[in-house]
């Protein structure tokens, strides 16, 4: 039984689906073959893996969704990812805080915008006038702000993975799926002559 995705379409059977419990019921019904129809019974895991339950897991804890698809080497990638952009969110977050009682102590010291202010503690803001210290504080909180939406873009990110890696196991429960880009050729009054490539799917 093939299935053809691509430009173009290509009906070789009428396919249904039917679950029951432990066991996946595959009829393949083609109207050009004599006979009743062609029932294949592959045996599914013990538990199916249920989308649901792999976002809700990765919701609770990072992760959890990646260990419950057992996809175990995923898990170095979304704890170093969460741990990279921590790091750059208390980065930018101490430079954020530490600029910023700089630029107060220049106010407080009545510094002009054009002037730097050599008792400030750090060398680096002694070289930087009031304007390019509260420049520095801005960059500094706008760059915290976007890796504090990063990080959420990553917990949403890795839920979304979860969800569709326990969707794509359902291709295992097949042992006998191909999948295969074949070159394909169809013409038709309206379109003439189109060659593409289709993805093909076997079992």
């Amino acid at each position: 039984m093939m299935i053809v995705l691509g430009l173009v379409p290509e009906a070789r059977a009428q396919d249904s689906l039917d679950t029951r419990a432990d066991t996946v019921i595959v009829e393949n019904r083609d109207s050009g073959l004599q006979g009743g129809p062609d029932t294949v019974a592959i045996k599914s895991y013990a538990k199916r893996f249920s989308p649901r339950k792999a976002i809700l897991f990765a919701a609770i804890l990072p992760g959890l969704g990646q260990v419950y698809n057992k996809k175990y080497w995923k898990l170095p990638l979304v704890y170093g990812g969460f741990y990279a952009i921590g790091y750059y969110i208390d980065f930018y977050n101490d430079a954020h805080q530490e600029f910023k009682s700089y630029l107060f102590q220049n106010l407080e010291e009545g510094i002009g915008e054009n002037e730097v202010n050599a008792n400030l503690p750090d060398i680096r803001a002694r070289r930087l006038t009031t304007t390019q210290l509260r420049t520095t504080v801005d960059r500094a909180r706008r760059e915290r702000d976007f890796m504090i939406i990063l990080m959420g873009g990553m917990y949403i990110l890795q839920m979304i993975d979860a969800h569709v890696d326990a969707h794509l196991k359902e291709f295992d429960l097949n042992p006998q799926l191909q999948v295969s880009i074949e070159p394909s050729m169809d013409h038709n009054a309206l379109a003439g002559r189109t060659v593409g490539m289709s993805l093909v799917f076997r079992f």
